[in-house]
């Protein structure tokens, strides 16, 4: 295994994460960075970083006078050995985990890798991808074995867009790795160029699983906050003066309802979610937490519709200006932003009670049906002659009714329109209720996890 005095760093994803870590590196370590984006990285050797995340000052002096190096060629990749993975981890259209990018870039560790490497993942991924997806991917191509010809290690990212107060170098970083040496290795590099301490996790999987766990819970705590700003709002009652006093306890978390984007907070969740059906465990409350921060943004869209009704303003016609386009300030990422929803919310919703040219039914007035219907209808009487007078429909001749004594009288526990009166019994109706609920969780649960099996090759 390498040593941090020879070690010569490669930095795989030059985004909010990468860029930052690669400038921190190079203060003390050769390092190269790489990316697939030609134009980012031209940008970024021009001296300037449109993220906003490197200061242009910083940029430029760490690519003149700490080596730092930036290509879009894999051919510059090769003598280094230790390779930093540092790319985005999206979710497809159904919210599943995309998982192409890791795989793509570790096919690239995979190529320029040499015996003694070390390979450190530092994207947010739910646990067990480092080990059962990303690494396999890089023995297979470069045909070595792990922890035998190389090593590897996790590391989760914690940065924080916009923040210029936590930055890299100060924030605490969890270390791990694939074998205790390797471990030592992660821990002793990161240590080497942060003003934090270090956490060194007791495996890849604990450390991946803190990483999740931080987004998903302040998804979770978003959710509650909205969810009571709804309740509140239906009620006449504000939400802030509510907060502000519960506030005055010790213990509270001060919180406040809002949208929820960004590539962290409403992307990482669904990771979790995925990997705990796979065990057969169907996670209510991270769900529910999601699809609650999801509609916020149609939420605010009618609520605005809403009153601009109750003050008489023409809603079609309206011209609405809309500032800000970020899903938090300072930061130029509008990577799911709520505020597209907030846009597009009053379109669909005047399309469906405008919609254009499609035709409209039209229904007939009631009176415009002849007088004879009519008189059918209400008067059941027999249309007139030709000649001669109206004369009233008579009432069909009927059976007499039967005798009292002919009927067969029926106990009334044994009558079945006794039974049929009664109402059901609660305790069945809520038996039959847990049951029928049970069985769609179960449905949906096995539903969810052959369409994960089939789609990520996934074998239990």
């Amino acid at each position: 295994m390498i040593t941090l005095n020879d070690t010569r760093i490669c930095v795989i994803g030059l985004g909010y994460v990468g860029l930052p870590l690669a400038c921190l590196f190079s203060t003390r370590y050769p390092v190269v960075g790489f990316d697939l984006n030609t134009e980012r990285v031209a940008q970024l050797n021009g001296g300037h970083d449109a993220t906003r995340e490197v200061g242009d000052s910083r940029l430029q002096q760490a690519l003149a006078q700490h080596g730092l190096r930036l290509t879009a060629d894999e051919a510059n990749l090769r003598g280094c050995n230790l390779f930093v993975v540092a790319v985005p981890t999206p979710v497809d259209a159904n919210n599943r985990p995309d998982l192409r990018p890791l795989i793509g870039a570790s096919e690239v560790v995979g190529r320029a890798i040499t015996p003694g490497a070390l390979v450190v993942y530092e994207s947010t991924v739910y646990p067990g991808v480092t080990e059962e997806e990303c690494l396999p991917v890089v023995e297979r191509t470069s045909g070595l074995r792990l922890n035998v010809d190389f090593f590897g290690g996790y590391s989760p990212e914690r940065i924080n867009p916009g923040d210029r107060a936590h930055t890299v170098e100060t924030i605490t970083k969890v270390t791990s790795g694939s074998t205790p040496e390797a471990a030592d290795l992660v821990d002793s590099l990161y240590a080497s160029v942060l003003k934090a301490p270090t956490h060194r996790a007791p495996s890849i999987r604990v450390a991946e699983a803190s990483k999740i766990v931080e987004n998903t819970q302040r998804d979770v705590n978003i959710a509650f906050i909205n969810e009571l700003a709804k309740i509140f709002n239906a009620m006449g009652i504000d939400t802030a003066d509510v907060l502000e006093a519960a506030a005055t306890k010790w213990n509270f978390i001060a919180l406040r309802p809002g949208l929820v984007g960004g590539h962290c907070i409403s992307v990482d969740p669904y990771y979790l979610i995925q990997k705990a059906q796979v065990y057969g465990v169907l996670p209510r409350v991270m769900s529910s937490a999601r699809r609650l921060n999801d509609g916020m943004g149609a939420y605010v869209a009618n609520q605005t519709i809403r009153q601009m009704n109750l003050r008489g303003l023409p809603v079609r016609s309206a011209r609405i200006l809309v500032l800000g386009l970020a899903f938090k300030e300072n930061c130029p990422d509008i990577r799911n932003a709520q505020v597209a929803d907030i846009v597009h919310t009053p379109r669909r919703s005047l399309r469906r009670r405008h919609p254009g040219r499609r035709p409209q039914p039209v229904c007939p007035p009631r009176r415009a049906r002849p007088r004879a219907a009519r008189c059918r209808l209400r008067r059941q009487v027999v249309p007139p002659p030709r000649h001669g007078r109206r004369t009233p429909l008579k009432p069909p001749s009927l059976p007499p009714p039967p005798s009292p004594r002919a009927v067969p009288c029926s106990p009334p526990e044994l009558s079945l329109a006794h039974h049929r009166r009664r109402p059901p019994s609660p305790v069945l109706s809520s038996f039959f209720c847990s049951l029928m609920r049970n069985f769609i969780d179960w449905f949906s649960l096995k539903c969810q996890i052959t369409y994960y099996d089939l789609g990520h090759k996934i074998t239990s």
